[in-house]
């Protein structure tokens, strides 16, 4: 299957939060390997028919829209229902905004295995990585619809029909899910594009 028989998707990225553990500065903007985290995440999902970044205003490509979910700071479902209602596709791709290493080759992946509501990737601990998936745009904000409150992503997908994706690994390259919630995390990611660069 070629990228072009793929239906049209379009991608949310959540990019809100304090970042509390990283001194309050706006995560999604800190740089690993040479560019921002949230650049690496919309550069995944550049053949997107529509991108929207839901947090604070902050720097994005052309043709990227910013939207704010409602409360600001609501966390990730009540981001996913703002982003989802800024796009029209009936297929959307939901990523984290601190994914320095995602690549699109991971995101056709998850596209070509879209059967049912959707299609999530699962970490090498068989850990659910529920904001790095595809899924059913109608399926997706019918789930969310029910929600109140600061409600856990996982119970809000549990009533979904989900496919579990365990990406290939290449050796000496970061994996896919690597997310950045702490210094600590942030400095092993640099060193580890590090690494990259000079393999």
């Amino acid at each position: 299957m070629t990228a072009s028989d793929l239906p049209p998707y379009a991608a949310v990225v959540l990019a809100g939060g304090r970042a509390a553990r990283l001194g309050g500065r706006a995560k999604p903007q800190l740089e690993v390997g040479g560019r921002s985290m949230l650049a690496a995440v919309l550069a995944a999902v550049a053949d997107a028919d529509e991108r929207v970044v839901v947090g604070p205003p902050q720097p994005v490509p052309p043709g990227v829209r910013v939207v704010r979910e409602q409360p600001p700071g609501g966390g990730p479902v009540a981001a996913m229902r703002a982003g989802l209602r800024a796009v029209d596709a009936d297929v959307v791709a939901v990523l984290a905004g601190d994914l320095p290493f995602v690549t699109p080759s991971l995101l056709r992946e998850l596209r070509e295995r879209l059967t049912g509501d959707g299609v999530l990737v699962v970490d090498d601990a068989g850990r659910d990585q529920y904001l790095l998936g595809v899924w059913r745009t109608a399926a997706l904000e019918a789930a969310l619809a029910g929600a109140t409150g600061p409600v856990p992503v996982r119970r809000v997908l549990a009533r979904l029909t989900v496919a579990r994706h365990h990406p290939a690994r290449t050796p000496g390259r970061p994996a896919p899910w690597t997310d950045c919630d702490t210094p600590a995390d942030l400095e092993r990611a640099r060193a580890a594009a590090r690494d990259a660069d000079r393999g």
